[in-house]
């Protein structure tokens, strides 16, 4: 089968396909939002991009900086005869924004979303999505720590996967719009579950980001440890800890509300291997740490090998774009 779909073919750096949509409404405009615009600008995905988002002080740096077409004061203004709207807000508020939304969407539209947790937000967007309005869900595997308009770069989703996750009754044709879409800007596209995604999302980053969070806060709270000795001498293991906790605070205190039965029961997987560590550290037992961490460097290199990230110094990460 081509890899190419009604509205086009998936992105070839330095090449251009067919504009899919004539107007895309972006509600929200962080890391992931304002990398959609570059990323649709680059590959001529859109005929006009809007955007809005709910701070002014937000509306008027992406005015400054030229993110969108047309930068609207609500969210109502912005969605008007949009063919595709993107809700690139905290899960937490998806349900809000759609209800508001909701009346003014055109018929025939499409409504996606780039939430990290799929079931919840299914059931806060979906009953204020109208009748001949497609809701078609979706999350890119794709960040970094760093927020707001002026963070995002056309090529945060190059070779990153991208999850649709259809509701009952989807569109077909309405569902494979969004997935070529994804891959004009450069994503993989699987599609998935809504609750399969979510316990895979819990393993994957939600879990992890926790830990992290924790970790700083563990070393902020030892006293016996100067804040002074934490940053000097913060070698690749606990900077990167807090790079990731770096993150977007209300993004992901929302995440963990909305996805809390899949992280806990991670969680609890993650404390009992812990514990089996712990005990393996006090009785001496090298064989078991040996095997556990010979096991866990295969998982990284399988990543690696995967292009889902580099082996190179720093991981790469010193060519990852940072403002």
């Amino acid at each position: 089968m081509s890899p190419c779909g009604p509205y086009g073919c998936p992105i070839q750096r330095g090449h251009r396909v067919t504009q899919i949509y004539n107007r895309v409404a972006l509600i929200g405009l962080g890391l992931i939002a304002s990398s959609m615009c570059h990323a649709m600008r680059r590959a001529g995905l859109a005929g006009e991009i809007v955007g809005y988002a709910r701070s002014a002080e937000t509306r008027d740096v992406a005015r400054e900086i030229n993110l969108c077409d047309t930068i609207y004061d609500s969210a109502v203004e912005a969605v008007k005869d949009a063919d595709l709207v993107v809700l690139c807000v905290p899960v937490g508020a998806m349900g809000a924004v759609a209800a508001e939304i909701g009346p003014a969407l055109k018929q025939g539209a499409t409504v996606s979303d780039v939430g990290s947790v799929k079931r919840t937000v299914i059931d806060a967007v979906a009953p204020h999505i109208p009748n001949g309005v497609h809701f078609i869900p979706a999350h890119p595997l794709a960040g970094t720590e760093h927020s707001g308009p002026r963070s995002g770069f056309a090529e945060l989703f190059d070779n990153r996967f991208c999850i649709i996750v259809p509701v009952e009754g989807a569109d077909r044709a309405a569902v494979d719009r969004v997935s070529d879409l994804w891959r004009g800007m450069g994503s993989n596209v699987d599609e998935m579950d809504p609750d399969h995604h979510d316990l895979v999302l819990a393993v994957t980053s939600h879990t992890p980001h926790l830990i992290a969070y924790t970790m700083v806060g563990v070393a902020d709270d030892l006293s016996r440890v100067t804040d002074s000795e934490v940053i000097k001498y913060s070698a690749a293991g606990f900077r990167d800890f807090t790079r990731i906790a770096a993150s977007d605070p209300t993004m992901w205190r929302d995440v963990f509300l909305n996805n809390k039965d899949a992280t806990l029961e991670i969680l609890g997987r993650f404390t009992e291997e812990l514990f089996a560590l712990q005990r393996a550290i006090r009785q001496g037992d090298g064989d078991h740490l040996f095997d556990y961490f010979t096991h866990t460097r295969a998982i990284r290199r399988s990543i690696v090998e995967a292009g889902q990230d580099t082996d190179a110094p720093d991981f790469g990460r010193s060519q990852i774009k940072s403002e």
